[in-house]
């Protein structure tokens, strides 16, 4: 099953300035070495950013990807203005004119554009491997950034009504087929 990945909000102004999400520089890494193994394998990357007239305004340095991310110019720059990386964006026909039937989801922020699109791809008919330990989010007043990916984990995985499969599955254990 052809399969991509989606980097989702990945950007200097959510991962970079202070306070860091939760892992964050770890989260790099792990998002680096799972991009790499695709690439190697012929798997399509797209990097989706956020943006809005607030604080992430197209093309300011907050709006740049996270400046230790591995991107190369063969990768997919998607922008979106929701938490739905398929809403008004072309993410959907990007995966099908790809053959992509399977997305790997990875970045930030777990409880909201990382959920919204593990959702709205299963309800799409894609399948879906939520990269478990790839994502991430702040600490909030009510939860820390740890538990906020454990319960997106545990909750997204459970999910069986689309009828595809939401997997939430650590970086180092998601195989690419060539």
């Amino acid at each position: 099953m052809k399969t991509a990945i989606l980097v989702i909000d990945m950007q200097r102004g959510l991962c970079d300035d202070p306070p860091r999400p939760y892992e964050a520089e770890a989260v790099v890494g792990r998002i680096n070495a799972l991009t790499a193994r695709a690439r190697a394998a012929g798997v399509p990357v797209a990097f989706v950013q956020h943006e809005n007239a607030v604080d992430l305004e197209f093309d300011s340095e907050r709006w740049q990807l996270a400046d230790a991310l591995q991107v190369t110019p063969a990768d997919a720059r998607l922008r979106k203005t929701t938490p739905d990386s398929f809403l008004r964006t072309p993410l959907e026909a990007w995966l099908s004119g790809q053959g992509v039937r399977r997305v790997v989801v990875c970045g930030y922020s777990s409880e909201f554009c990382v959920d919204t699109t593990v959702r709205r791809a299963a309800a799409l008919g894609y399948e879906v491997v939520l990269a478990a330990d790839a994502h991430t989010s702040h600490d909030k007043p009510h939860a820390k950034g740890a538990f906020i990916r454990a319960h997106h984990n545990a909750t997204l995985a459970d999910i069986t009504s689309f009828g595809v499969p939401i997997r939430a599955i650590d970086s180092a254990d998601i195989v690419f087929d060539r």
